[in-house]
């Protein structure tokens, strides 16, 4: 729902607002049309944003719909309560993550020694849970990231790619995770009915798991979940794609709020 002005013509450009800046710069946009539509959501639901994004990443987003009770960032492992991180819960992923494989840095240093300048042009790190590469989608080798994902399958680990980002995630780590047990804290406080419908939204590998565990899930005609035709029973496929998939998807969450008295 938030995409890069690049690629956009003059006339929908005029109809974007900016949502986020990065170093004083615009740099990611929303329509009109979908701001209007997710501030109105987040009205009549509890609405949780998930994303791969770091805190800091996350928290330079201005995201309709805010201020948000709950969030979770750095892909499930960190859920911000009223915008601050739950720190038991960073406990209990550290504690799962040191289980069950590879620690980061070791994880850092294998992966470093399989990758090159001539097609890699950041290595980082994120909220101390994962890395990624980010590079030239062209010039990746054949086979490197099949390669890489089976090491890291043997460690504890997995890796993925969504457009100029290699993603190497603990198995821990998992958006689904994070979702779950933010449903079960609304319903323990009364804020969620315990027979609530979970409705879900995602483009990328690591949103698959979230999608299959909901109740009725919905993702994009673009991104890495579209290149591996990705399907479930219980998916909808929009059947727009780039920004006006992020405004389909909103209207169908909208209609999924009317047809049940206590969506989430």
């Amino acid at each position: 729902m938030i995409f890069s002005r690049n690629g956009f013509g003059d006339a929908e450009a005029a109809a974007l607002e900016c949502v986020e800046y990065y170093e004083g710069e615009p740099l990611s946009y929303m329509t009109v049309t979908a701001i209007a539509a997710l501030r109105g959501l987040a009205a009549i639901a509890p609405v949780i944003p998930t994303t791969t994004r770091t805190i800091e990443q996350f928290q330079r987003i201005t995201l309709p719909g805010a201020p948000w009770r709950y969030a979770i960032t750095s892909n499930g492992g960190n859920i911000l309560v009223d915008g601050i991180p739950d720190p038991a819960w960073r406990v209990a992923i550290d504690d799962q993550v040191n289980a069950s494989g590879a620690t980061l840095a070791e994880v850092g240093a294998e992966l470093r020694s399989r990758v090159d300048d001539s097609w890699v042009t950041k290595y980082r790190e994120a909220d101390e849970l994962f890395c990624y590469l980010v590079v030239h989608p062209d010039l990746v080798p054949a086979g490197f990231l099949a390669e890489w994902d089976a090491w890291c399958r043997a460690n504890g680990w997995s890796a993925s790619q969504q457009g100029r980002k290699i993603y190497t995630m603990p198995d821990a780590v998992c958006k689904s995770l994070a979702v779950a047990d933010v449903r079960r804290r609304l319903v323990e406080s009364g804020e969620l009915s315990a027979v609530a419908t979970l409705f879900t939204a995602g483009d990328g590998a690591l949103d698959a798991e979230m999608l299959k565990a909901a109740d009725a899930a919905i993702r994009p005609r673009h991104g890495e979940l579209e290149e591996l035709n990705f399907t479930a029973p219980n998916l909808t496929i929009t059947t727009s794609s780039g920004i006006l998939a992020g405004e389909e998807i909103l209207g169908w969450f909208h209609a999924a709020a009317e047809r049940t008295t206590v969506p989430a």
